[in-house]
């Protein structure tokens, strides 16, 4: 594995490769990033994975000082997963003039973009930047991250990018909390509070599969995520992947939930196709 901080050295290493894996992360990584980099080993000739805790999505009062870094265990992580090129740009690699930023007209109103304005814009500016870098045939999103992955599907469409988005399925722990690098914030309590979160969305599928009505369902998932010391950020269903709202035609719902801990904001979420 070579680890690069080029630009320059980065598409001279990549030059002329058949198939180009990427799976662009803050990292912190956990076992979520080994699942999309050990099925983009299985799909590509060559697999880059960059590590870059990108400023412009994050707001006022986030953590950006704080996100957790661990550049050697990162750096184990990729290399026992089979990566070829680790690119750990920095910020005045990734932002030399900073002229320019992509802007998101639809979709970013909703779920996590109503409390975190710019948010996305800052994702799909980043995005946009790694995939003129990395250039790759395939690249990989966890669906913990829906509302950002439909985003980058539709930049990807909107823009004539060519490259295949690979929509990767969320990782649990044993217990059903969704991995996250975020986790390391929780306290004990907090962490023995937080598979409920799963535990609701389950419950949320099984009244959709009952027939029960979808606000119903919604505000039964509200009051099963109460826990105590806890905020909630929003019980939301989206049609998927529109990020629209649910019509009586939509096939695909994406319900989703943010919950606030004291140390910590989670998310989770569940993709629902009725009639399945």
């Amino acid at each position: 594995m070579k680890i690069m901080q080029s630009v320059e050295q980065l598409r001279e290493a990549l030059a002329g490769q058949t198939s180009i894996g990427f799976v662009p992360t803050m990292g912190f990584l956990h076992e979520g990033h080994a699942s999309l980099l050990n099925q983009a080993r299985q799909e590509n000739d060559i697999v880059v994975l960059s590590i870059f805790v990108n400023p412009t999505q994050f707001g006022p009062n986030e953590d950006l000082d704080r996100y957790p870094r661990d550049e050697q265990r990162d750096q184990q992580l990729a290399q026992a997963a089979g990566v070829d090129y680790l690119f750990y740009p920095t910020n005045d690699v990734m932002y030399p003039l900073d002229m320019a930023r992509v802007t998101v007209r639809s979709g970013d109103d909703v779920l996590c973009g109503a409390s975190r304005p710019g948010h996305f814009d800052g994702v799909l500016t980043v995005v946009s930047k790694l995939f003129n870098i990395v250039q790759p045939t395939r690249a990989y999103f966890g669906l913990k991250d829906a509302q950002q992955l439909a985003l980058i599907e539709g930049y990807v469409a909107d823009y004539f990018v060519p490259v295949e988005i690979k929509r990767c399925p969320i990782i649990r722990e044993a217990d059903g909390l969704a991995k996250s690098s975020r986790n390391v914030y929780l306290s004990e309590a907090e962490r023995k509070q937080a598979p409920g979160i799963q535990q609701a969305l389950q419950q949320a599928k099984q009244a959709l599969d009952a027939g029960k009505p979808l606000e119903t369902v919604l505000a039964q998932t509200r009051t099963s995520l109460q826990f105590e010391g806890t905020t909630i950020d929003y019980v939301e269903a989206v049609a998927y992947p529109t990020l629209g709202p649910v019509e009586a035609e939509t096939e695909t719902i994406l319900l989703a939930v943010a919950v606030q801990f004291a140390s910590a904001r989670l998310i989770d979420n569940l993709l629902y196709t009725r009639g399945a």
